[in-house]
């Protein structure tokens, strides 16, 4: 290369590297943009995942409407789709409309501060014996772990804010359900789960020593529910249970605070929340537990999943 060719490719590169600095040009004004803050963060804290209750048709007409949106929705793939398509609906850096009234730990109003993922899903249908939930097929399910996983890295999301809408909103809502498997979300790295070991021990502890019911609810708000401290079977600590038992121990949501429920509790508290774990109190052996004389059904609402 002749020594002309170098000065003139050098020059160009100054050039290029100086208009770095030039600021940008906007309606009536200019935007220096060489001295960028360190002093910021991200606006993004939850991912809330949904349930459609709808075929995919319906779902895009509601969320494309002027009442509800969400930024994802997660369709079902063509059988053999290695790399599914997800409809982006709502740029991240917006608010979407998904989880409506809303809150999860120290945060009320989730819409500010998540990422709304909708999935399509029917959900509870009217079977013989109870309800019968539609199944997320597992191609379905790979596309929602890829996008998590995506948004967690992107966001450094704290695992035990990916929850779902009944998480954020358990008197209204029920999605994503029962069917949802979460274990296969934690086993892919995302999200939590308790250890079996621990449960044990804590199911042995409360077999013997019960929590009282505030104990229950202080819990529960502890891991992040928006609970209030009444002492009281009430329908609030009801469908709170309801919310729980769906995520963690799907197989029995009766929404009754039994000893199994309260180990999974607390053993997902002294995993992911040993700071705030509630103490131990010094129950008297063989008292009545907290779900004795349980009078509150929980039937399981058939909501629209949006909002």
């Amino acid at each position: 290369m002749s020594s002309g060719r170098c000065v003139i490719l050098l020059c160009m590169a100054a050039l290029l590297a100086a208009c770095t600095h030039w600021p940008e040009r906007r309606d009536g004004y200019r935007v220096d943009h060489q001295y960028p803050a360190t002093a910021y963060s991200s606006r993004i804290y939850h991912l809330v995942l949904h349930y459609t209750s709808s075929e995919e048709p319906r779902a895009l007409r509601s969320l494309t409407g002027p009442e509800v949106s969400s930024h994802y929705l997660v369709p079902v793939p063509p059988r053999g789709e290695t790399r599914p398509v997800i409809y982006q609906m709502v740029p991240e850096h917006e608010r979407a409309w998904h989880a409506g009234v809303s809150a999860w730990g120290s945060r009320s109003n989730i819409n500010d501060t998540s990422i709304g993922i909708e999935i399509i899903n029917t959900g509870p249908r009217a079977a013989e014996g109870g309800v019968a939930w539609a199944p997320y097929p597992p191609e379905q399910i790979d596309a929602v772990i890829a996008l998590v996983r995506d948004l967690v890295r992107r966001y450094d999301i704290d695992p035990i804010n990916i929850v779902g809408h009944s998480d954020v909103a358990p008197l209204r809502k029920v999605d994503p359900g029962p069917a949802f498997p979460w274990k296969a979300l934690y086993d892919a790295g995302l999200g939590v789960w308790p250890e079996e070991r621990v449960v044990q021990r804590y199911r042995d502890w409360f077999t013997l020593l019960p929590p009282t019911l505030s104990d229950v609810q202080e819990a529960l708000a502890t891991f992040g529910y928006p609970i209030r401290l009444t002492g009281e079977p009430d329908r609030q600590t009801c469908s709170t249970v309801q919310a729980f038992q769906m995520r963690f121990r799907p197989a029995d949501y009766r929404g009754v605070p039994d000893a199994e429920t309260v180990a999974i509790l607390w053993a997902l508290l002294e995993r992911y929340r040993p700071a705030l774990l509630p103490p131990l109190a010094e129950w008297d052996t063989g008292g009545p537990p907290s779900w004795a004389g349980w009078n509150v059904t929980c039937p399981v609402m058939r909501d629209t999943g949006h909002g």
